[in-house]
């Protein structure tokens, strides 16, 4: 099971299919990404990318089989890290990013940090703020974690996480389901803490992942018409995906791509993929 672990301890998970120039997945989830929620996403990276390229699927700090420090607030700064890691890891100096949802936040954040390893980015439903939406929409997928430990205790907390050890399906388990789920160490030291220092650690966990100040979270605005690299995106049209956001990265960044995606059915499926697969082999180096 290969996995990079970092300064502090963490464990980031990652796995390999395919060959060719490396494509970067980073998923969508709202406390970290795992690979394995592409398998619910419209269409699965690993199985229409890795017959022609190779790809690489993080489970993100604090999501499926990756473990982090206990109770650290969120920082997409050590998320962009962790993903440098892997790619040493891995002897990939440069690769293309393949992002949905919240991973799309960490992508830019990447790209800001690091813009020698991207060579091009394509991202599916970028989360943001535009008109129609609030801060406070992202924020309130913290209310059902920090109303349950309140009600039912840390017990009731790590009994969430039992179940289901995902954020994204499991709200009431909290951004450490991950780690309460399978980590008996860890489910004792959280009985030992006291409630109301639990809920402050969501508390930082929440405003480092949605933080105020910009409209893409991640990374400045005023740096997003500085992004250099070839930029596919497929809108989103929901309040924490907002169509008026994709519009907004199509005409700051220079030379983005907005995909029209459509109504939903298979034709359209397999269009889209095509035209993500056909975007990314137009910038893969010869």
């Amino acid at each position: 099971m290969p996995e990079t672990v970092r300064p502090d301890g963490a464990r980031i998970h990652y796995e390999v299919h395919g060959s060719g120039f490396p494509v970067l997945l980073l998923a969508d989830g709202a406390g970290g990404g795992e690979a394995a929620s592409w398998s619910r996403h419209f269409y699965d990276p690993v199985t229409e990318l890795a017959g022609a390229f190779r790809v690489i699927a993080v489970d993100q700090r604090h999501a499926g089989r990756s473990a982090a420090a206990p109770f650290e607030p969120f920082s997409f700064e050590q998320h962009a890290a962790d993903l440098q890691a892997v790619l040493d890891d891995l002897g990939v100096e440069e690769a293309h990013v393949v992002a949905s949802g919240a991973g799309t936040a960490l992508a830019w954040r990447l790209a800001h940090d690091a813009p020698q390893r991207v060579r091009a980015l394509v991202c599916d439903r970028p989360v943001g703020l535009a008109e129609g939406n609030t801060l406070g929409d992202f924020l309130a997928a913290y209310d059902e974690p920090m109303r349950h430990a309140r009600a039912e205790g840390l017990d009731g907390v790590i009994a969430a996480a039992a179940e289901d050890g995902s954020f994204t399906r499991n709200p009431p388990a909290g951004p450490y389901a991950g780690r309460l789920h399978g980590d008996e160490e860890f489910r004792e030291e959280v009985r030992t803490r006291r409630l109301e220092r639990y809920v402050v650690s969501l508390v930082r966990f929440r405003d480092g992942m949605w933080p105020e100040g910009s409209a893409y979270f991640s990374v400045p605005e005023e740096w997003m018409p500085r992004l250099d690299r070839p930029l596919l995106i497929l809108p989103g049209d929901d309040r924490l995906h907002p169509e008026g956001l994709a519009k907004r990265l199509a005409d700051e960044v220079p030379g983005a791509r907005l995909l029209d995606t459509g109504h939903a059915s298979e034709d359209r499926r397999t269009q889209t993929v095509g035209t993500i697969v056909s975007f990314l082999t137009s910038h893969t180096p010869r």
